[in-house]
């Protein structure tokens, strides 16, 4: 069954997906699955939390509504069971709670006694990001951790060889007057330099013979045209490949790679549907049926990506309010951008998708890096941040296939 898109879609514009499509239902179970041995749990229980993470949104917006400034972070937690945790500045009590989420009882817990709000931890970053990249050998990585309600400082092992860990930390915590936590990685950010999302593209740069590999995010629109966000760090001439291997080329539309954004979209030379692959052999397509805003999110929120270099992975969120380190940004990165635990991710896999069912979070930009090659975290930017006149394409929650004119 197909069904237009508020009004958009005459239906001549429709489409068939070009292999089997999941429902919601599926797609979520296939997360579950992704995320349950990393939970220490079973897929079953791991459905039943991914199932309560959605449907926990409005509750820990409201909660972050009624604190206001004694806000220092809002957790999910995992083990032993799904919960909720709040964490506030101040010392005035306030008394643990259940909610009744999608007709099970989660606990609340509020942790007073923070020493600064997230709102706090984010001025300081913004505030103090100069000054702390100009006194290190390479610009670091700032992000707030809301399970601790500290500033994280990514800094490189040349640093803390100069100055040592706890010297480093005390001062940058002097620096800012805000907790801070130092992790140490060997490569602090690199950017990760796949027709749907999901997918393998490839491009060329003038005068250079290599190809470059990327992967398509979401299916986007400016209401005219459809197209592919990727990432702006890959190159401007992209092409996918249809089923029967022939090159399709995407022609460049625009780039935008400044502070908060790292997106590139190019244009579809005929109506593509709102799905995307989330499976790493690209044998099912899932519709999105909706976006999740930046604003909310919470430490320890399950995501899922699918990069044409390493398949697709779940982990959870682990900073938000990300300012990559180095100058990734044409510069240096606003503190906008969210960190996801690996353990998978690798070049080639910017611009992917980043997801939960058939919801879409962002389209992933660059990672931190061990010393051994392996995957420390993934970063990606938020579709609020998509360029102005162009929104990703969605589809019925029940599953239709649309497209715009």
């Amino acid at each position: 069954m197909a069904l237009a898109l508020a009004g958009t879609m005459p239906a001549s514009a429709q489409i068939a997906p070009p292999v089997a499509l999941q429902s919601a239902d599926d797609a979520l179970a296939q997360d579950a699955a992704g995320i349950a041995e990393r939970l220490g749990t079973t897929p079953e229980e791991a459905g039943r939390q991914l199932r309560l993470q959605q449907a926990s949104v409005a509750a820990t917006d409201a909660i972050a509504d009624r604190f206001g400034s004694r806000l220092a972070g809002i957790t999910i937690e995992h083990n032993p069971t799904f919960a909720i945790v709040v964490r506030l500045t101040g010392d005035a009590p306030v008394a643990n709670n259940t909610l009744d989420l999608a007709g099970e009882p989660v606990s609340v817990t509020y942790i007073t006694g923070a020493r600064t709000s997230h709102t706090g931890l984010i001025q300081a970053i913004t505030a103090y990001q100069a000054q702390i990249r100009a006194s290190l050998l390479s610009p670091p990585g700032l992000g707030v951790d809301q399970r601790t309600g500290e500033l994280v400082a990514v800094v490189s092992v040349r640093d803390v060889a100069r100055e040592g860990s706890d010297g480093l930390r005390d001062r940058l915590e002097a620096l800012t007057q805000v907790p801070v936590r130092l992790r140490v990685v060997d490569q602090p950010a690199l950017d990760a330099a796949g027709v749907e999302g999901g997918t393998r593209m490839v491009g060329s740069i003038a005068g250079d013979p290599r190809q470059y590999l990327c992967t398509a995010g979401f299916v986007v629109t400016d209401e005219v045209r459809t197209g592919l966000a990727t990432a702006a760090h890959c190159p401007d001439a992209l092409s996918v490949r249809d089923a029967d291997g022939v090159a399709i080329p995407l022609p460049f539309v625009g780039q935008w790679g400044w502070g908060n954004q790292d997106v590139q979209i190019n244009a579809s030379p005929q109506p593509l549907a709102p799905v995307f692959f989330a499976d790493t052999r690209r044998s099912v397509s899932r519709p999105v049926t909706g976006a999740r805003p930046r604003a909310g999110m919470r430490a320890g929120d399950v995501v899922c990506h699918r990069g044409e270099r390493t398949g697709y992975s779940c982990s959870e969120v682990e900073l938000t309010d990300f300012a990559p380190a180095g100058d990734l940004c044409g510069g240096a990165c606003l503190p906008t951008w969210t960190s996801v635990a690996g353990p998978t991710c690798k070049g080639g896999d910017s611009g992917s998708p980043v997801f939960l069912g058939t919801t879409a979070y962002g389209i992933l930009k660059g990672a931190s890096y061990r010393s051994d090659g392996s995957c420390a975290f993934y970063f990606y930017m938020s579709t609020d941040y998509l360029p102005q006149g162009w929104r990703l394409l969605t589809a019925d929650p029940a599953g239709a296939l649309l497209t715009a004119p």
